[in-house]
């Protein structure tokens, strides 16, 4: 039994869901958002809550109970609140800014990198060295953030690049005389 699966997703002050069949649709003040919910697991609305449930209890069916509660919750909370990934950049020379609606970052290349800002996500600097993502769709705002992060990684030596806010690299001591 999935402890997740088994709790009904109660609506948050001021969104309206609808269950439509497999889709289910969320409204608030940031937006709209829908999921698909696998053919495998059974959605129904009672009252203000959404219960989910497995169709049988073969492992995929359990296995996707959970996760489909999960993205219920993600889009409840996306319409609502919103969610945000800040990414720290650290090396000399190294820094970010906007140009009109795309990221320009200087990260030690021999050219800087461009990257073009998706549809549904926002993208602010708020000092040369901070990078926030923010959006609706958890799964996107995760996505851009780790594609930000790919053009440099921190290393280990000096922990040089990209890295998330709160992020710990694990340092490695440098090479012996």
């Amino acid at each position: 039994m999935s402890r997740i699966g088994k709790k009904p997703v109660s609506l948050p002050q001021g969104v309206t869901a609808t269950v439509n069949g497999q889709t289910v649709t969320a409204k608030g003040p940031k937006g709209e958002l829908k999921f698909v919910v696998n053919d495998e697991v059974l959605v129904k609305m009672e009252g203000s809550e959404i219960a989910v449930q497995p169709r049988d209890q073969t492992k995929t069916a359990r296995s996707k109970w959970g996760m489909s509660r999960t993205q219920i919750v993600n889009i409840l909370q996306g319409v609502k609140d919103g969610f945000e990934k800040k990414l720290e950049i650290t090396g000399v020379g190294y820094r970010a800014a906007m140009q009109g609606k795309n990221l320009q970052l200087a990260l030690g290349f021999s050219h800087d990198v461009v990257y073009e800002t998706p549809q549904g996500v926002t993208i602010s600097v708020p000092k040369p060295t901070e990078i926030t993502v923010t959006g609706i769709d958890k799964q996107q705002v995760g996505q851009v953030a780790a594609e930000i992060r790919e053009y440099r990684s921190p290393e280990p030596y000096k922990g040089k690049g990209v890295r998330y806010a709160g992020e710990k690299i694990v340092r490695k001591e440098g090479k012996k005389k």
